[in-house]
């Protein structure tokens, strides 16, 4: 057999060879893989006998878990847990985490605070049941969009605030590590949709100042990273210049991600990059 008929032999089992050893590659990857656990409509709190629904996830680990809690996006009367708002519990559960998406009251349902207090709910039943699903309640990450972020960066810089604990876990803690902002409302005394904002017996603007997170940013605030596009039409970017301006004046720990075209940004993988730079 000639050199040039060996090569061409050996090409030839090369390339019937390769699809299998790709194919097995695949396979031990996918056997490397953790187990993840997926439940959807799990009671994370109730409210006057209402059950308050997340879908959760998260892979089998012998280790404790960082955990992610996700709010949607909606101007607080619309959107829900599996919106492109939110995170996907599967994907996140596979980063090494136990994920939870959350739905909340809405504005027409019960006006706010009622939002703001099942999202502090949610922080508290992932404390409370931190045994069970293996969490490390020192690891509590929050990520929220638009009316999401807003509230996530209010849970980073007032806590429970003036709002009463509602629908249960009274007594766990609400303690997290930072905040992921996305096109998120921060100042909502400037912004049309700030007027949604409007607990009952309670003055417009005291209740949009109460509710602003700009407004109570100190030293001592969680670490926010804050998204925003310069191009977005629901949230200015003025609302989230203000809020790095106070970020920056108080000497608060954060990030700023600032972009030209990407618009009322979601939770796309540009998002979902920087938010893992962030944690790690």
């Amino acid at each position: 057999m000639t050199r040039e008929r060996r090569i061409a032999l050996l090409f030839v089992l090369l390339i019937v060879a390769l699809p299998q050893v790709i194919a097995r590659g695949g396979e031990a990857a996918t056997a490397a893989a953790p187990k993840v656990t997926v439940q959807e409509d799990v009671v994370y709190g109730r409210v006057h006998g209402s059950g308050l629904l997340a879908d959760v996830a998260w892979p089998e680990s012998k280790d404790l878990l960082p955990a992610i809690i996700s709010v949607h996006g909606g101007r607080w009367v619309g959107g829900h847990k599996k919106d492109a708002s939110t995170i996907k519990v599967e994907q996140w559960a596979g980063f090494g985490f136990f994920a939870m998406s959350i739905d909340y009251r809405l504005k027409d349902c019960t006006p706010a605070p009622a939002c703001y207090q099942d999202l502090q709910c949610a922080i508290r039943f992932v404390h409370a049941n931190a045994e069970k699903y293996k969490v490390d309640p020192k690891r509590i990450f929050l990520i929220g969009q638009s009316a999401g972020g807003h509230m996530v960066s209010l849970a980073a810089t007032i806590g429970d605030g003036p709002y009463p604990r509602t629908g249960g876990w009274d007594k766990a803690s609400n303690d997290v590590v930072a905040a992921i902002s996305v096109a998120a409302a921060y100042d909502l005394q400037s912004l049309d949709w700030g007027k949604l904002w409007t607990p009952p017996g309670v003055e417009l603007a005291a209740a949009q100042a109460q509710a602003s997170p700009n407004k109570h940013i100190t030293k001592d605030s969680k670490p926010i990273l804050v998204l925003h596009s310069d191009n977005d039409r629901s949230v200015p970017i003025d609302n989230a210049l203000m809020m790095v301006d106070a970020l920056k004046a108080a000497g608060a720990r954060h990030k700023f991600h600032r972009y030209p075209e990407m618009g009322h940004m979601g939770i796309n993988q540009e998002v979902i990059d920087r938010s893992l730079e962030f944690i790690k």
